[in-house]
């Protein structure tokens, strides 16, 4: 795959939003996810979602499958916990553990007001001399790539810019509502939220790499559904652009 496996994670894992009622006790609930590269498919993912009264916590698995095993293998588990802080998701600690056939790397990062006060990658990778670096400045006032894209619903569903910050690359997502559409899938039917998404590099990533300069150059479309009990939208579907075709995100069961 063209598009690194992390970009498409961290559209998939917002989706994995549980319904649970407000003040009750943590409520574990699973949801599931297809994902294909037009129509041939590609990966699986799953995703579990606990909520409590001021807290949450995101936790997935993301496997390939198909036409990818051929080549190689690649999986990743991730996780990501926080406090609930008004209209918003203001992650603590966000974890990514990913494979790719025998080669492993881990991803650990520590937030605190959303900020980024440490950042965790083993083992290091080496940089090449067009690497565009991390800076301090770009650390400040960040969301991460889990919790990012789920909007309480007296939020903007689809605001102008989402600062996202994964473990190695800071970017921007710029949002453009496009009105809505409907959806259904196991545990949802209904409405959902129309954003266009544009994707704009900052820092962490090679200068003139190809994937950078094609997605920068296009947009993504993702949709948003309410998840009723837990009174939030988060993504039902996703259409992101690669230079080998359509990625398409979708769920396959959300809520009960």
């Amino acid at each position: 795959m063209v598009l690194r496996v992390r970009s498409v994670l961290a559209l998939v894992a917002a989706v994995a939003l549980a319904p649970v009622s407000a003040g009750t006790a943590e409520i574990r609930h699973v949801s599931e996810y297809d994902i294909s590269l037009g129509v041939l498919p590609i990966a699986k993912a799953s995703f579990a979602s606990e909520f409590g009264s001021s807290d949450y916590k995101i936790s997935g698995t993301f496997r390939s499958s198909g036409l990818v095993d051929i080549i190689t293998r690649i999986s990743a588990q991730t996780t990501v916990s926080g406090r609930k802080r008004g209209d918003r998701l203001e992650a603590q600690r966000y974890n990514l553990v990913y494979r790719n056939g025998k080669r492993t790397r881990i991803y650990d990062v520590t937030y605190r007001n959303g900020n980024v006060t440490e950042t965790t990658v083993k083992p290091e990778a080496r940089r090449p001399e067009n690497w565009v670096p991390v800076t301090e400045r770009d650390l400040q006032a960040v969301l991460d790539p889990l919790s990012g894209l789920v909007f309480p619903a007296d939020a903007k569903v689809c605001p102008s810019r989402l600062p996202i910050y994964d473990g190695e690359s800071r970017m921007d997502l710029v949002l453009t509502p496009k009105g809505t559409r409907q959806f259904s899938t196991k545990g949802f039917k209904g409405e959902a939220i129309v954003c266009d998404i544009r994707y704009v590099p900052k820092s962490g990533y090679r200068q003139g790499r190809s994937d950078i300069e094609f997605l920068r150059k296009t947009s993504m479309e993702v949709w948003f559904a309410k998840a009723q009990p837990v009174n939030v939208y988060a993504p039902v579907y996703a259409r992101i652009p690669t230079r080998m075709g359509q990625v398409y995100v979708t769920a396959v069961r959300y809520g009960n």
